[in-house]
């Protein structure tokens, strides 16, 4: 069970299908340029359990990238800034109503005149569940332990996980794009 649901999860945040949605804050008082290392706290709460061994690392070396990108050095430990992940799902339904008329025949121009007043109406429902997951990355300043960059991604459970290894990158680069540093420009 728990395997299925962690390719629920993958394919919902790194698989084809409707877009992510990011959204993230940060402490606007913090000079992010003082940062120049960074240190993996590790996944919180058991969301590594939902992950296979090969998604984490894709993970991992996503954000892993992206950081690198923007200056920042990986270190073992006791980097200036501290990440952590966390994942989590919700089951969700929704409901959609659809509605059809056939008129009948009749009444003459602008109204006027005589005719059969028959119509007929079908009403269709149809309830959809899905799986809604959600990643957040967590931003500490290590010297107080103090957040000050958060990002969180959220997106429908997709069932096909076939092409994580290139969305995943994908995913992290637009959940990224939020984090208050910009990628250094190669010369």
């Amino acid at each position: 069970m728990k395997k299925a649901i962690a390719l629920m999860v993958i394919s919902m945040l790194f698989g084809m299908g409707m877009n992510a949605q990011v959204t993230a804050d940060f402490d606007k008082s913090v000079d992010f340029s003082v940062y120049k290392t960074y240190s993996f706290l590790g996944w919180q709460k058991d969301s590594d359990s939902l992950l296979n061994d090969f998604d984490k690392k894709r993970l991992h070396d996503a954000f892993q990238s992206e950081f690198t990108a923007r200056g920042l050095s990986y270190v073992e430990n006791g980097g200036d800034m501290n990440v952590s992940l966390f994942i989590f799902t919700q089951a969700k339904s929704d409901v959609t109503a659809y509605t059809d008329y056939t008129g009948g025949m009749g009444y003459g121009r602008a109204g006027w005149g005589m005719g059969v007043g028959m119509g007929t109406s079908t009403t269709s429902f149809s309830e959809n569940d899905y799986t809604q997951g959600t990643l957040v990355l967590d931003c500490y300043d290590a010297k107080d332990n103090k957040l000050i960059f958060q990002g969180v991604s959220q997106k429908t459970v997709q069932k096909k996980p076939s092409k994580r290894e290139k969305t995943i990158p994908k995913a992290v680069a637009k959940l990224m794009y939020k984090f208050p540093v910009d990628k250094v420009k190669v010369k």
